[in-house]
């Protein structure tokens, strides 16, 4: 299965600056622990955002290269980025 995947930068207006996390999106259901956490360590970034969009929710997960995390900032502002970027049409705020 292929995944769009994005490298964000947060906390930063240019490329190479902030703290880089990556945002998987936009899942329809989730993949298994196993297949999140193989995507987050073939991004090698410290952290990956995936989120699923459910009964008008968003629905968050976190993984570095080695485990599933609670909470991560820099991955939910870059999972915020790519909805705001690539979902805007659908959002009701």
């Amino acid at each position: 299965m292929q995944y769009p995947i994005y490298q964000i930068n947060a906390f930063s207006k240019r490329s190479f600056g902030g703290n880089p996390a990556c945002g998987v999106s936009p899942l329809t259901a989730w993949p298994s622990d196993e297949q999140m956490l193989a995507i987050a360590k073939e991004n090698a970034v410290s952290e990956t955002a995936f989120y699923i969009e459910a009964s008008r929710k968003i629905q968050l997960r976190w993984f570095t290269p080695e485990i599933e995390m609670d909470l991560c900032g820099h991955a939910t502002l870059a999972a915020a980025h790519c909805l705001v970027t690539h979902r805007s049409s659908r959002l009701v705020l």
